[in-house]
């Protein structure tokens, strides 16, 4: 009776598959697929910096120290003063300029504008301006790159040039001659002040 009960647990125990039984082993394979690839990884591009532009220069105080003072025109018999009269020259790309504006008793106006300009460019700058009127003979002046003087009625222009710097006379007064002559009056003033700087 044990014996029949032993054999019973024995085949009960059997009932599965046989691990070492080929054709039973087999017979549900278990379906494994293989792994899906990982995805490569997405490249993240990093935002490209953009290249540092060298800082412009302050070129302010160049331009102040290149502009008329009072002293420089006090033979013109003027006063500071303020006028609505501008210049040829557009500012442009300019980084840095200086205006000083003096009344003669007459009503006559005077305006110095200093404008500085980067990578010496001034006289690139002189050069493309546009003004109004006919251009005008005044004397040449040593130790500047560019010069150029024109009248548009009884309102007259001079430009100088020199490196960074434009200097830009405008005389308004009440007849041609009288604007040209004021002009060639202050144009050695002018010169000495653009001259004078690096």
């Amino acid at each position: 009776m044990a014996l029949a009960a032993v054999a019973l647990v024995g085949l009960t125990a059997c009932d599965g598959p046989d691990p070492n039984n080929l054709e039973t082993y087999y017979d549900d394979p278990v379906t494994t697929s293989a792994p899906a690839p990982a995805p490569a990884e997405a490249r993240v591009s990093q935002p490209q910096a953009a290249p540092e532009r060298p800082a412009v220069p302050d070129l302010g105080p160049l331009a102040e120290r290149a502009l008329l003072t009072d002293a420089d025109v006090a033979a013109e018999d003027v006063q500071p003063g303020s006028s609505e009269v501008s210049g040829c020259l557009a500012d442009g790309p300019s980084v840095g300029n200086r205006t000083a504006t003096w009344r003669y008793p007459s009503g006559s106006v005077l305006i110095h504008r200093v404008l500085a300009f980067p990578d010496s460019s001034a006289a690139q700058a002189v050069e493309e301006s546009v003004c109004a009127g006919k251009t005008v003979s005044v004397p040449v002046q040593p130790g500047v790159e560019l010069q150029r003087a024109w009248c548009d009625g009884k309102i007259c222009t001079v430009m100088l040039a020199k490196g960074s710097l434009v200097s830009e006379l405008t005389v308004s007064a009440s007849t041609e001659t009288r604007a040209v002559d004021a002009a060639k009056r202050l144009l050695p003033a002018m010169t000495a002040k653009l001259t004078a700087q690096p």
